[in-house]
C-alpha cells in the first residue's frame, strides 16, 4: 500500500516538474506558430534583416499599462507580442509597459510634463461602465532609445471620419511592426540620408515647406538647392522634391536632373499644370487659367507619366466660405461646397497609402501613364472618387457653380489617378541627342553620360500644394502641412503622404512593405447570433458537460468491471 502512495505521489511531483520546466523553456525561448490566414504574427523579411544587424541595446518603454477597454486591451497585447517577435531575432532588445497616470498628483503631473516635452500627448478616452461613462486619459505611445537618440512614435492612428473605432484600432494593430522597425532603423542609421527641396523655377520656398523640413530633420538632412549652384546633382543626394515649379526648365537643368536619375536618383514631382488658386477668383467675376510654361512634359513623357492640363472637380470635396446674405450692416458667410478641393481617399494597398486617412487636393490635375521604351512599373497611389468630372483647358471658372444643386449625372468620369508611382528603369531624355557643352561638361568631371537608369523609382502628383503650409509673414508664423484655413482643421493625411512617398524612395531595405500587412477584422454576424444563441450556448456549455458526465460514467463502470473480477478472484 505504502509503495502505491509513494508512486503516486512521484507521479504527481514529476508533473508538476515538466509543467515548471514547459513553463521556463517557454518563457526563455519565445516562439509562435503563425496559423492565420494573413500571416499576422509572421515578420516581414526586411524586418528581420534589420534586426539581423549588430545594433547595441535598444530599449523599448511603451505606455500602454494598466486596465483598458477590450479594443485598448488588443492594442497592448499586440505591441508585446510584436517586441517579443522583435526579441527572439535581436536580443539586444528590452522593453518595459508603464503607466504615465501611476503615483500622486504632483507625480503624474510632472511625467505628463516631461512626456510633452518629447511631443507625447494623452489621448482622452470615453469609456461606458453600467452605471456611468468616464473618461481614461492614455498614452498609446512607445519611447525607443539607442545609445544617446531617442525616438517616440504614436501607437495609434488618427481617427477616420466615418470609420468605426474598431476599424481605427485594427489598423493600429496592423501597422505595429513597420511603426517600430522604421523607428529602429532611423535611429541604428549610419548616415543621413539627404534631401533636397528644388529652387529657381518659383518652386515652394522655404517657408512654404517649413512643417515638412522640421518633420523631417530629426532624422534626415534637408536643403534647398537652386540647380544654376552646382554643375551635376551630387549621388549623394537620396531625394530630389520638386514642389509646385511655375516657370521654364531650361535644358540644361533638365539635363542634371535626367542623369541624376539615371544614376539612381530619386524625385518627387508635384506639379500643377495650370495656374490657378482662389486668390485668382477675388474680385473678379470669371477666370481662365493658364498653363504653367514648365517645358517638362517630355521628360515626364519619357519617364512615363503625363500631367493633363486639366481640372478634376470631384463631389468628394472641402468647403469654402461665400457670401449667402445680409447680416445687419456685415455680410453673412456660408461654407459651401468647392468641388475643385478633392477629398481622396486612397484605395491602393500600396505601402505610401494603406490605412490612409482622406488626403485633401486643390485644383489637382488628372496624371496619365504612357508606354515606356524601358520597363516601368506604374501604381496609381490617389484618385479621385468615382463621382468626379474633368475641365480641360480652356475653361472659365467661377463661383456661380455654387449657385445650384449639382447635377451627379455630371460627375460621371469615374476614378481619375492624381498621383502616380513609377518604378523601373528609364530611359534618358537625351538618348541620341546630348548637346556637345553637355557632354563635354560631363567629361571634364569624369563622369559618363547613361542612356538609361539603374533600377530606380519616383512619383509623379497632379498637385504641387500638397507639400505646402501656410505662412503668416507678419508673424512669422505656420500652419501645420495639411491645414485647411476653411475647414479649420488639419489633414493630417497630407503630411502622412509625403512622409511616407520620400521613406519609400529612399528604403531599399523594403522596411516599408510592413505597412502592407493586413490584419482582417472578422466583425460578429449580431443578427445570427441572437437567431442562434439557445443552439451555440448548447454547443458552448451544454455538449462539454455532456461529454463530461459520459466519460465519468464510462470509466467508473470500466473500473466497477475491471476491478470488481479482482476482488472476486481475490
Amino acid at each position: 500500500m505504502s509503495n502505491k502512495r509513494s508512486k503516486s505521489i512521484v507521479n504527481i511531483l514529476l508533473v508538476f516538474g515538466i509543467m515548471i520546466f514547459v513553463n521556463i523553456i517557454g518563457h526563455v525561448f519565445y516562439g509562435t506558430l503563425d496559423m492565420t490566414e494573413e500571416k499576422r504574427f509572421t515578420l516581414t523579411p526586411a524586418t528581420k534583416k534589420l534586426l539581423a544587424q549588430e545594433t547595441g541595446p535598444i530599449f523599448i518603454r511603451v505606455f500602454l499599462e494598466g486596465e483598458f477597454p477590450a479594443g485598448f486591451k488588443r492594442l497592448q497585447e499586440a505591441t508585446r507580442d510584436v517586441i517579443e517577435d522583435f526579441r527572439t531575432h535581436n536580443p539586444e532588445i528590452n522593453y518595459v509597459f508603464d503607466n504615465p497616470s501611476d503615483g500622486n498628483p504632483q507625480e503624474i503631473n510632472e511625467r505628463r510634463k516631461a512626456l510633452g516635452e518629447k511631443n507625447i500627448y494623452p489621448t482622452n478616452l470615453r469609456v461606458k461602465d453600467v452605471d456611468e461613462t468616464k473618461q481614461l486619459i492614455i498614452y498609446p505611445y512607445a519611447l525607443i532609445n539607442l545609445g544617446n537618440r531617442e525616438v517616440s512614435i504614436n501607437l495609434l492612428e488618427s481617427e477616420v471620419i466615418g470609420v468605426p473605432n474598431e476599424v481605427v484600432l485594427n489598423n493600429s494593430v496592423a501597422l505595429l511592426e513597420y511603426k517600430l522597425a522604421n523607428a529602429i532603423q532611423k535611429l541604428i542609421l549610419t548616415r543621413r540620408n539627404k534631401i533636397i527641396f528644388l529652387q529657381g523655377h518659383e518652386e515652394l520656398n522655404r517657408n512654404q515647406v517649413k512643417d515638412l523640413r522640421a518633420t523631417l530633420a530629426p532624422f534626415y538632412d534637408t536643403d534647398l538647392v537652386n540647380l544654376d549652384s552646382v554643375v551635376s546633382v551630387p549621388s549623394s543626394i537620396d531625394v530630389m522634391v520638386i514642389a509646385k515649379p511655375k516657370n521654364t526648365f531650361s535644358e540644361k537643368d533638365k539635363f542634371k536632373i535626367d542623369q541624376y536619375v539615371m544614376n539612381g536618383g530619386k524625385v518627387m514631382w508635384l506639379i500643377d499644370r495650370l495656374a490657378v488658386n482662389l486668390d485668382s477668383l477675388q474680385g473678379r467675376s470669371d477666370y481662365i487659367p493658364n498653363d504653367y510654361p514648365l517645358n517638362i512634359e517630355d521628360q515626364l513623357f519619357k519617364y512615363g507619366a503625363r500631367v493633363q492640363p486639366n481640372l478634376i472637380l470631384d463631389l468628394e470635396c472641402t468647403r469654402i466660405p461665400l457670401v449667402s446674405g445680409q447680416l445687419g450692416s456685415g455680410k453673412q458667410f456660408d461654407l459651401f461646397p468647392w468641388y475643385y478641393h478633392p477629398l481622396v481617399a486612397p484605395k491602393s494597398s500600396h505601402p505610401i497609402v494603406k490605412s490612409l486617412d482622406r488626403v485633401n487636393l486643390f485644383f489637382p490635375s488628372s496624371v496619365d501613364t504612357v508606354k515606356t521604351k524601358t520597363p516601368v512599373k506604374s501604381t496609381v497611389l490617389l484618385s479621385s472618387s468615382a463621382r468626379s468630372r474633368l475641365q480641360f483647358t480652356p475653361v472659365r471658372l467661377d463661383f456661380e457653380i455654387l449657385r445650384y444643386e449639382p447635377d451627379p449625372s455630371k460627375f460621371n468620369k469615374g476614378e481619375q489617378p492624381i498621383a502616380v508611382l513609377l518604378e523601373g528603369e528609364f530611359a534618358s531624355l537625351y538618348e541620341n541627342r546630348v548637346p556637345e557643352q553637355m557632354a563635354s561638361g560631363l567629361s571634364s568631371l569624369g563622369l559618363e553620360y547613361k542612356t538609361r537608369s539603374v533600377p530606380n523609382r519616383m512619383i509623379v502628383v497632379g498637385d504641387g500644394d500638397i507639400a505646402k503650409n501656410l505662412y503668416n509673414s507678419e508673424t512669422d508664423e505656420f500652419q501645420p502641412l495639411g491645414y485647411n484655413k476653411f475647414e479649420r482643421r488639419p489633414f493630417q493625411a497630407n503630411k502622412d503622404f509625403m512622409i511616407n512617398s520620400i521613406e519609400y524612395l529612399m528604403d531599399d531595405e523594403g522596411v516599408i512593405e510592413a505597412r502592407s500587412k493586413e490584419v482582417k477584422l472578422r466583425m460578429l454576424d449580431t443578427v445570427r447570433a441572437r437567431s442562434q444563441r439557445g443552439t451555440w450556448q448548447f454547443v458552448n456549455i451544454g455538449l462539454p458537460l455532456i461529454f463530461l458526465f459520459g466519460f465519468g460514467f464510462l470509466y467508473n463502470y470500466w473500473r466497477r468491471k475491471k476491478y470488481g473480477k479482482h476482488n472476486r478472484a481475490a
